[in-house]
């Protein structure tokens, strides 16, 4: 394998990470205010933003090593409730 073909993989493993964490991040700050309107978020946008992508491919590797490879929508649907349930900690949502 190339190191071409070594990086896309690598790259096409941990885009859906970026996606997930950026999206979740920025929605929670554009709508977190309309929710808890007094409430400001503990950590800043890059912190919550690096914490959430961090947790989402640790668990898409997991998923990778589960199944034996990548991209199966379980994996993805983990994902997405990792990510979740971590920016639901970071802002403390359970407090309310």
């Amino acid at each position: 394998m190339t190191f071409y073909l070594l990086a896309n993989h690598l790259l096409n493993l941990v885009l859906p990470a970026v996606a997930i964490a950026l999206i979740l991040v920025l929605a929670s700050h554009v709508l977190g205010p309309v929710f808890k309107p007094k409430s400001p978020p503990a950590h800043g946008f890059i912190a919550q933003a690096a914490i959430v992508f961090v947790a989402s491919v640790v668990i898409s590797v997991a998923g990778l090593v589960l199944f034996g490879r990548d991209g199966k929508m379980l994996t993805y649907a983990a994902m997405v409730a990792g990510a979740a349930l971590c920016q639901w900690v970071l802002l403390g949502a359970w407090k309310s």
